[in-house]
Order: C-alpha cells, then sequence, then structure tokens
C-alpha cells in the first residue's frame, strides 16, 4: 500500500471555510504575506496556509472570500479532484507554480480536517513515529557581505548551522571563514529564478570557490551549463534540487540521480504527489530535508510535522518562523524540535 493510500479513503465532512490574511515584515526587510485557510465541518476546522508570494494574489482572494463551491461529503481523494476542476484564483496568478502552493493551503486543510472528524492524528494515520526535527536557519548575508546575521543567530544559538545563499559577492576570504567555523549546511545558488529579488546567475568563479570551499556543504539549485557542468561534476554526490522539484517526474528527469533532494510540500500542490515523491525518494535511496516558503500561519508546524515523519534528521529549512526576524527574538528554540503534534489532525502545536 502506498503512503498516499493510507489517508486517501478518510472521510470528510465541509460545510464551509473562512479564509484570513496574514501580514510580516521578516528580516530581508519585505512584507510577506499569506492566507490562513479554514475548512469547517461536523463541529471541527482544518487549518492550512496559501504561501503564494505575489501580494496581489491574497489582496484578490481575500477580496473575492470564500466563494468556491467545496461543501459536500467528501473522501480526501474525491475533495483533491474536485479542487483540481477549479479555478482558485479570481483573477489569473503572478506564477504558474502559485496554483500548486494555494492547492496545497486547501489540501493541507482538508487533511487536518479529515483527521480531526476522525479523532486521529497524521502520524497515526500514516503509522510513523514523530522524531525530533533538526533544522537550520536560512540566513542570506547583507551587501557587501558581512557575517553579522550568522554572529546574532550564533550569539543565541552556538550550535546553530545554516543554509546561506551565496553571491558573485562572496569571496575566498568569507567562504574560508565560513568553512573553518563549520557552519555551512546548504549553499543555495538559486539557479533557477528569474525575474525575481534573488536571481543568481551562473557565476563559474562562485561556483568553483564554494564547492571546493565549503567541502561538507550540500551544493543546492545550480545552474547546469557546460562551463559550470565541468567545476561541479566531482561534486555530483553533492548537488541537491530544490526549485525543479514539483513530482516525481521533475525527480526522473534530472541530469544525474541525486543522493538528496530539497521537498517543499508546496510546490508538489497535492497530497498525493507528495506522498508519491517521499515513496519514491524511499524506493530509491534518495535522502531528503525539508524546505520552507517563510509561512506565517500553521504552515510551519506542518512542514515541521511532516520533518519528524519522513526526515528529522536531516539539514531541514524548517526553523522557527521567527527565525526569519530581525533583529532575533530571545528565547526562540534550538535544534533539534521537540515532536509537538497535535493529538489530532495535521497540527504541530509548537
Amino acid at each position: 500500500m502506498s503512503t498516499w493510500e493510507l489517508i486517501s479513503n478518510l472521510r470528510l465532512e465541509v460545510e464551509g471555510y473562512e479564509l484570513e490574511r496574514l501580514d510580516s515584515t521578516i528580516a530581508s526587510g519585505f512584507v510577506r504575506s499569506t492566507t490562513a485557510i479554514a475548512l469547517r465541518g461536523l463541529g471541527h476546522e482544518g487549518l492550512g496556509e496559501d504561501v503564494t508570494y505575489a501580494n496581489e494574489d491574497h489582496d484578490a482572494l481575500n477580496a473575492a472570500g470564500p466563494t468556491l463551491p467545496l461543501a459536500g461529503s467528501w473522501t480526501l481523494e474525491r475533495f483533491s479532484a474536485h479542487l483540481a476542476s477549479l479555478d482558485l484564483f479570481p483573477a489569473p496568478p503572478g506564477a504558474e507554480v502559485y496554483r500548486n502552493y494555494r492547492a496545497w493551503g486547501f489540501e493541507s486543510a482538508a487533511l487536518d480536517l479529515a483527521l480531526r472528524q476522525d479523532g486521529r492524528s497524521l502520524h497515526d494515520a500514516l503509522g510513523r513515529r514523530p522524531d525530533p526535527v533538526s533544522f537550520v536557519a536560512s540566513v542570506r548575508l547583507p551587501e557587501p557581505p558581512t557575517l553579522a546575521p550568522v554572529d546574532a543567530r550564533l550569539a543565541q544559538h552556538p550550535g546553530l548551522r545554516f543554509k546561506l545563499d551565496p553571491t558573485a559577492s562572496w569571496d575566498g576570504e568569507l567562504i574560508g571563514e565560513l568553512a573553518a567555523r563549520g557552519i555551512v549546511a546548504t549553499a543555495d545558488l538559486k539557479g533557477f529564478y528569474v525575474g525575481t529579488s534573488v536571481d543568481n546567475a551562473a557565476d563559474l568563479l562562485l561556483y568553483r570557490r564554494i564547492a571546493e570551499g565549503l567541502p561538507d556543504a550540500w551544493i543546492e539549485d545550480p545552474a547546469l551549463t557546460a562551463e559550470t557542468e565541468l567545476v561541479l561534476a566531482p561534486h555530483h554526490d553533492r548537488i541537491t534540487w530544490d526549485a525543479p522539484i514539483h513530482s516525481v517526474a521533475d525527480v526522473l528527469a534530472l541530469p544525474f540521480a541525486p543522493k538528496m533532494l530539497n521537498v517543499k510540500p508546496s510546490r508538489f500542490g497535492t497530497l498525493r504527489a507528495l506522498l508519491d515523491f517521499y515513496d519514491h525518494c524511499a524506493a530509491h535511496q534518495i535522502a531528503n530535508y525539508g524546505g520552507g516558503q517563510t509561512e506565517l500561519g500553521v504552515g510551519r508546524g506542518q512542514i515541521q510535522y511532516l520533518a519528524s515523519l519522513f526526515h528529522p534528521d536531516t539539514p531541514n529549512d524548517v526553523a522557527p518562523a521567527a527565525y526569519n526576524l530581525d533583529p532575533l527574538p530571545p528565547g526562540l528554540p534550538g535544534s533539534p524540535l521537540a515532536p509537538s503534534p497535535s493529538p489530532t489532525g495535521f497540527r504541530w502545536t509548537q
């Protein structure tokens, strides 16, 4: 039986839903908006979070209100098929991948509601044990680069490790300092972004500096060209992918078999696509680490919950949301996070 089949027939009664806009100014200085989704039925509430990045898409969704025809008696499988038949955007989205992000918000809310109506937790339904979750802090250094954001977090959590976004301004001295400290778990080269504030074009010198200067770090999302492949060929076992991965088909289309992949549940859109991915990775000895989408609400706990069940000991980019704030609030929990699943549903209570 596949992992999806363990939950696909859960019964789901939906009477209606509500939306709530969430906003926060995070460390990198921009206002992040998401939308909390609450499905209701039989006296229970199921929560999810739409992590679409275009604020105007949240404006349109919240202005339209809860107009989708979601009420009815379903199984999770039939609800997912019905959701896929609907256009979840009142106006065309800012990017096509946002359709997956919004679908995930509704699907995760449906899973939470179905489990609560059944009186079960996700780990019970899947027959898995929630374990402590190791996490890294995701930090983007200023330009010109300094280690001030890293040092601010290490001052509170000396054992913390990081997922960093190298840029062309990183010189050998900076990379040498990071290597000497041994604090970089993942170097995200962001080679697949176009038209965003974090675009990072292929840079042969940077790729060489990272590959050779941080020999213990995963190399995420390099742009493979004839030139960069010459530099990266000896390091294939350390290359991992994030932005291109939305399905098992995307894994099979990679230029070489990976040892590790970043998994962001919202990229997959549906529960089935995500769980089929997990099954494929388990069958082919591909390790995973979780990734976040700057969630502001219940979505952060949900990806921590999934990490606790499927990949608790890897460099998960699922730190508590307050790690994105600047200055860092005092008293934040360190890594690993103790398991804190809700007794029922798809919730993490920290």
